[in-house]
């Protein structure tokens, strides 16, 4: 299994390590997608078009004041850090890199101690009927299992790197070291643990995406390994297959995207062309092909032009018919015309999902048979 993931990943490496300029755009919302769906599982829900906004420090379309919203940006400021330090030459892990990673994402509430093991007892509750799941380890022993921990992820144990990350999610979340934000720093953990194995772009190396879009069977198989407690005797095995699965799928996904990015780019190239548009302006277009809103600050962020060049262009696309603007002034955006949303769904048609258990047995066929 982790060798069929292995060369999907070799494939999606080989596709994005070339000079593309729809790689941008690509990693954005792939990492945008990633914010979303890990706070989605802790019941912070927001559109795509916000994460993409909290990835690029930008303003959402909902209230920032609230705490949903406070989460997200928390969630951001970490991940961003995991990326930053994906390649540190002398890079380790240790507590204080722990504790900060969860600052990071729960400073906005200091009632739940940020940076520091939890005081006392943890226990995680059905929302609904309020019965206690899960209880964490004495709080005596979160310490030393934290150092356990650590000193798992920095040996040289040859572990594939697929295996030591899933374990490193499971292992923080059973050992529950904190407050609040166990779960978000267990999957920020496995991120990192992945990201430092180098076999893809930091920004292509979570399953957060498909934990999020698939929570109650994510809650299901800890429920499984976990047992109500603290039970490290346990086997982990339903576990790791929960985690290749999703590696499996995610994968998959990834690779449809690039091709499909590739396809679309490409299409629109000829629409650039069509009307003598300067190429900048198909980064518009790619966006709002795919269903999403188009900013000015964003679109000048990918394009690299002025404020003002970039309200040119925008206006521009919608005089030509392949934008209509919604909104004035600040709260400006366009989105695409159907022509343009066509090139997107003709091409997202085209691709052919598989739904498959990858670790199903392949029935063999018998002689005649086809």
């Amino acid at each position: 299994m982790i060798a069929r993931i292995n060369q999907m990943r070799d494939a999606l490496r080989f596709s994005l390590r070339r000079p593309r300029r729809w790689t941008g755009p690509l990693r954005r919302v792939t990492f945008a997608r990633a914010i979303q769906g890990s706070n989605s599982i802790e019941g912070y829900n927001v559109s795509i078009e916000d994460a993409i906004a909290a990835a690029e420090n930008d303003e959402p379309a909902l209230d920032p004041n609230t705490e949903t919203w406070r989460a997200i940006l928390g969630y951001r400021r970490a991940m961003t850090y995991v990326l930053q330090i994906a390649n540190d030459p002398f890079f380790s892990f240790h507590e204080a890199l722990i504790k900060s990673l969860h600052f990071m994402m729960l400073d906005y509430d200091i009632a739940k101690h940020p940076g520091n093991w939890r005081p006392g007892w943890v226990a995680v509750r059905n929302e609904q009927s309020g019965e206690v799941v899960y209880e964490g380890p004495d709080v005596a022993l979160v310490p030393g299992l934290m150092q356990e921990l650590i000193a798992a992820l920095n040996a040289a144990d040859g572990m594939p790197p697929l295996i030591r990350a899933a374990m490193a999610h499971l292992n923080l979340v059973m050992i529950h070291p904190f407050s609040d934000g166990n779960g978000r720093m267990a999957r920020c953990l496995q991120s990192l643990v992945l990201a430092r194995e180098k076999v893809l772009e930091p920004e292509f190396c979570s399953i957060e995406e498909y934990l999020g879009a698939n929570t109650q069977a994510y809650y299901n198989v800890l429920a499984e390994v976990g047992a109500g407690s603290w039970h490290p005797e346990r086997d982990a095995h339903p576990w790791i297959k929960f985690i290749l699965t999703a590696h499996f799928h995610q994968a998959n996904t990834l690779l449809r995207r690039v091709e499909r990015a590739e396809r679309v780019w490409m299409e629109l190239e000829k629409v650039q062309r069509q009307h003598h548009l300067p190429e900048r302006m198909i980064f518009a277009l790619f966006d709002a092909a795919a269903g999403f809103k188009v900013r000015n600050p964003l679109y000048r962020s990918m394009a690299d032009v002025s404020l003002n060049l970039a309200s040119r262009d925008l206006a521009h696309l919608a005089e030509i018919g392949h934008l209509t603007p919604h909104g004035e002034k600040r709260g400006r955006y366009y989105v695409a015309t159907k022509p343009i949303l066509e090139i997107y769904a003709r091409e997202r048609a085209r691709e052919r999902r598989s739904e498959e258990d990858p670790f199903a047995e392949v029935t063999p066929l018998l002689p005649g048979i086809l």
